[in-house]
């Protein structure tokens, strides 16, 4: 019997299924799980993790809803005084790991060593499902290029087309094949303080060695709600803050990342607002990724940017890993940019996704509403291999033009 089916009949054997909140969905849960990853056995671990990591979320539920006096009890209770548990009054209030889900942690200063981390793309199947065996290939492929860390389900990951069982379960595949040879940084973060709080709990719960936390996005908050949306998260592990305002359409601004720099967790800065920024964090002893591919080098080497969080490395991890780590290089950093001009010609991962599809590393499989870019571009992109050099991308096959009826776009999956 498997690690996961001994931990459902311990389930079923203790009634859990029949508990007022969550616990009832664990075996559609946990059957969607195997279903999902349905070629690899060895997820079992990953799969009793991310149970426990649920109950825990559920135990915090039951918490909350028993400290309430029931209704019709025969207990005056007007002399009752009801105390809030301390998972609904405290916001910093995590309930403990267990010993299994403490494996893979690391300290918030390895985090900050890492130089090259790669936001990893997601490749699907024909059905819209992961593509497993995709991924594990492009993971090996920046493992063997020298890449110190990726982003699960990221933008570029396309985190915001997952649903949040796919997207824990996707971090705790990454971490139980690939963590003790890359750090896995798993996107928990989410517009919702709520959404944040319980995915990063989970997120740990796996394994992953730290969290990538964007600001409230959408329904927007003050400085102050920013603070206080991070401090809830802060203490849970190694955590990067990730300023996009193209995105979110709000800066975070340097005093509110100084303040939140007092937590021994915060990893650092995924920074997209211009070198200039940067050298305001690194400055002030603040550690900074660049998060844009076309300054990156001069960041790195001009304004004291720890590295990058790079889109490109998916495709020239190689490369990449000379222009961040092997010295100043301008040269290289020119020969670079027209494929980074390229990729960001529309909204990200639009143009990667095309990409890995003409170099036949993932199959041309698009959950909407991200399209292939059109027949001109990819024209282009084959000649921009060329020009760098087939054996600097990755993958083994020749690079083609597809056509448009190549493509398959997923709307229900």
């Amino acid at each position: 019997m498997t690690a996961s089916e001994n931990t459902l009949t311990l389930l079923n054997k203790h009634g859990k299924w029949k508990a007022g909140n969550c616990l009832c969905n664990y075996c559609h849960f946990f059957h969607f799980h195997q279903h999902l990853f349905h070629s690899h056995a060895s997820n079992d671990v990953v799969l009793l993790n991310i149970l426990m990591a649920l109950l825990k979320t559920s135990t915090t539920l039951s918490f909350r809803a028993t400290a309430f006096p029931l209704h019709g009890h025969t207990t005056n209770t007007r002399k009752l005084h009801w105390k809030p548990t301390q998972a609904a009054l405290t916001s910093s209030f995590h309930l403990p790991m267990r010993s299994f889900e403490a494996k893979n942690r690391t300290s918030t200063d390895d985090v900050k060593r890492l130089r090259l981390i790669t936001a990893i793309k997601t490749p699907y199947l024909p059905d819209g499902r992961f593509d497993l065996e995709a991924y594990d290939t492009l993971v090996n492929l920046q493992i063997e290029n020298g890449v110190e860390g990726v982003i699960v389900g990221g933008t570029t990951g396309e985190g915001q087309l997952m649903s949040w069982d796919e997207h824990i379960m996707l971090i705790g595949h990454t971490v139980n094949c690939f963590g003790v040879k890359i750090k896995v940084i798993g996107n928990t973060g989410s517009n919702s303080t709520r959404e944040a709080i319980h995915a990063t709990e989970q997120g740990f719960a796996v394994g992953m060695h730290a969290a990538l936390h964007i600001n409230p996005y959408y329904g927007k908050t003050s400085l102050n709600g920013l603070i206080s949306h991070f401090n809830t998260v802060l203490p849970m592990g190694p955590t990067i803050i990730y300023n996009v305002p193209s995105r979110t359409s709000q800066d975070i601004p340097p005093q509110v990342i100084q303040t939140l720099a007092q937590s021994a967790s915060l990893a650092g800065v995924k920074e997209c607002m211009g070198n200039d920024r940067i050298k305001q964090y690194t400055d002030n002893g603040i550690v900074v990724w660049s998060g844009n591919d076309d300054q990156c080098h001069d960041a790195r080497w001009g304004y004291g940017a720890t590295g990058v969080i790079s889109v490109a490395s998916n495709l020239v991890p190689g490369l990449m890993r000379e222009l961040i780590i092997g010295g100043e290089n301008p040269a290289l950093n020119s020969k670079l940019m027209p494929l980074v001009e390229w990729l960001f010609c529309e909204p990200n991962p639009i143009g990667l996704n095309t990409a890995l599809a003409q170099l036949g590393v993932a199959r041309p499989v698009f959950r909407l509403p991200y399209v292939p870019l059109p027949l001109k571009k990819r024209m282009e992109f084959v000649n921009l291999v060329k020009g760098i050099g087939r054996e600097h991308f990755i993958g083994d096959k020749d690079v083609q033009v597809l056509d448009d009826n190549d493509f398959i776009l997923i709307g229900r999956h």
